[in-house]
């Protein structure tokens, strides 16, 4: 990422810095936790910066590396299990979160289809038609 930031419009950038600051948060409240020691916000901005530094350095280069290899222009998971085949863990850890997220995503559109099929609104079209009663209400 910062190894080429044209690639990556600012508004983007600064939402990856943010999630990337979160998850290490996270991470490092975990470890707190587990081992009975405490992260400053300063200490946790530095990792959270490094990272961020390490993963625009290390990681982008490579995945444009296999896009451009299979004439695509999007990174996939794949792509990142890829790179991260080195360490058994990360690539553990990857294909599990990938997986959670496959079903998560597979049991949302099973929702919406079946509301669908059986003539119910989608969360977003029940507001919409909630707005659409509150602004005809006030005519």
């Amino acid at each position: 990422v910062t190894a080429c930031p044209c690639l990556v419009p600012a508004l983007s950038l600064q939402r990856l810095k943010a999630a990337v600051h979160y998850t290490v948060g996270c991470l490092c409240q975990e470890v707190e936790e587990d081992k009975d020691v405490q992260f400053s916000k300063q200490s946790i901005a530095a990792i959270s910066e490094i990272t961020f530094r390490q993963c625009g350095t290390a990681a982008l280069p490579g995945f444009l590396v296999l896009c451009r290899h299979a004439k695509r222009t999007t990174v996939t998971t794949e792509d990142v299990k890829l790179l991260a085949r080195r360490s058994n863990s990360l690539l553990k850890y990857i294909t599990q979160k990938s997986e959670e997220l496959a079903s998560s995503n597979m049991e949302q559109k099973k929702k919406k289809k079946s509301s669908v099929a059986k003539g119910e609104r989608t969360p977003g079209e029940q507001e919409a038609a909630v707005n659409e009663n509150e602004d005809s209400n006030m005519a």
